[in-house]
């Protein structure tokens, strides 16, 4: 993965496709971080089927899967519909996260409802917050345009930001600065008087009962002034605004490059500049997502274990790995327990992540999370057991056994020292294989180096 300084800052290099040779080969170590990233980890098969396809054609599964995703998500839409709160809507989406055949779309679909923050504690209603993740979903992998208009007509996002009413009399500001500040431009590209302007582009637009309305005669049709444009502005024309500026596709490159390429450091404008010069043709996020996926920067050192996992990828690449299902309720609340509470980001600018997630009480969160998921008793059951995966995949000995977990969750990624000491602890124990393993493989995901994505 080694590449030398220069070749990281020239985007020529950096977002050509990588072609694996002998200096920067493909093997499980790849394979296992584009799943981390691109997913929520993998399950054994899935990683020999990576290794044997090789990268490209690896990504084109992840991107473009052959399974009938539209199939898979009405029926869990009409799963969700059962849904009597909103926090019973977390389950449903940890559910869909784990069986899933399009993972992207849901590791997407968690990049959004973090950058669209928006809490069910203040809206209390299941059906708008289904809608919200629904629309989120809908463009996830698709128009970011698209997206922005319907964040602009959502009754769930209005009446989180205290936005449900906007008069011609009393223009609300609640939505704009928002959508201006945090959704598109960003800070400093702005000033007060824009987002007055663009405030009274928005009167007339209400939610009642949890539906929005227009109100004809409560919006303005004045002349307005929003960043240098002149002219009787909708709420629409300011999107358009918005999207036209400079700073939005550079805004919105910088932050899914922190997604799935690295967040320890912030890459140099030269760098960005061809993927946001791109985007703002269109606003794909397909494609832009598939340049970075594909790209060389991403296979680099540069973007190797360079993310802490959140909270859900961490408790997810679990399940997954062991290829089982678990009660989502009670993973729910313990994910919430850990800071990442879906459906309630803390704060109109989502969740801060990155080291914010990591402190000394919620590693000891993930330390006994992680033992509860695999202690084979308590809330989560028998559900998760290393064992019945070691045999399935013709592991049947201890020590083989253990070097698949360690495949399996670190792709063997890991100090030779810390390696040979857990395996030399498997053949210790070895005479009660199963209770063995489970301590094995609760070794492995509470070291660090599963932590990080």
């Amino acid at each position: 993965m080694a590449v030398q300084l220069e070749k990281l800052s020239d985007p020529g290099w950096a977002w050509a496709a990588y072609e694996p040779d002998a200096e920067r080969p493909w093997t499980l170590a790849q394979a296992g971080h584009l799943y981390r990233r691109a997913a929520f980890g993998a399950n054994w098969g899935q990683l020999q089927h990576a290794l044997s396809d090789g990268p490209q054609r690896t990504v084109d599964t992840l991107l473009r899967p052959q399974a009938d995703v539209e199939a898979f998500n009405a029926a869990h839409d009409e799963y969700e519909t059962s849904a009597t709160s909103v926090n019973d809507l977390r389950a449903w989406w940890l559910r869909r996260m784990i069986q899933t055949p399009h993972p992207l779309l849901e590791k997407m679909t968690l990049f959004w409802h973090s950058h669209f923050a928006t809490s069910g504690t203040e809206v209390k209603d299941a059906r708008v917050m289904r809608q919200h993740i629904r629309l989120l979903r809908s463009q996830a992998l698709g128009s970011f345009k698209a997206l922005l208009d319907g964040i602009s007509r959502d009754p769930a996002v209005l009446v989180w930001l205290g936005a449900d009413a906007n008069r011609k009399a009393l223009p609300n500001d609640s939505f704009v600065r928002p959508l201006v500040e945090t959704f598109t431009v960003g800070p400093g590209c702005f000033m007060d008087r824009d987002i007055q302007e663009a405030s009274r582009a928005f009167t007339g637009w209400f939610v009642l009962r949890g539906e929005l309305r227009y109100i004809p005669r409560e919006h303005d049709d004045g002349i307005k002034h929003i960043l240098g444009r002149e002219g009787n502005f909708t709420s629409d024309d300011v999107v358009q605004i918005l999207l036209e500026q400079p700073a939005t596709p550079r805004r919105l490159v910088r932050k899914l490059y922190r997604w799935l390429i690295c967040e320890t450091q912030e890459p140099d404008a030269i760098l960005i500049a061809p993927l946001a010069e791109s985007f703002a043709k269109d606003y794909d996020v397909l494609r832009l997502t598939e340049t970075m996926l594909r790209s060389n920067l991403f296979f680099s050192s540069a973007a190797y274990r360079r993310r802490i996992k959140c909270p859900v990828e961490f408790a997810v690449g679990i399940v997954k790995g062991l290829e089982e299902m678990v009660s989502t309720t009670q993973l729910a609340q313990d994910l919430a327990g850990l800071g990442q509470n879906l459906y309630h980001p803390p704060t109109v600018e989502g969740w801060a992540g990155a080291r914010h997630w990591i402190n000394s009480a919620t590693m000891t969160g993930r330390y006994n999370l992680a033992s509860a998921l695999l202690q084979g008793s308590g809330p989560y059951d028998d559900k998760l057991n290393p064992r019945v995966v070691s045999e399935k995949y013709g592991r049947s000995t201890p020590e083989s056994a253990a070097q698949l977990l360690l495949g399996l969750f670190l792709q063997g990624d890991l100090d030779p020292a810390v390696c040979e000491t857990l395996l030399k602890t498997a053949r210790v124990e070895a005479d009660d294989s199963n209770e063995c393993l489970r301590r094995f493989a609760h070794a492995v995901v509470t070291l660090p180096e599963f932590n990080l994505a």
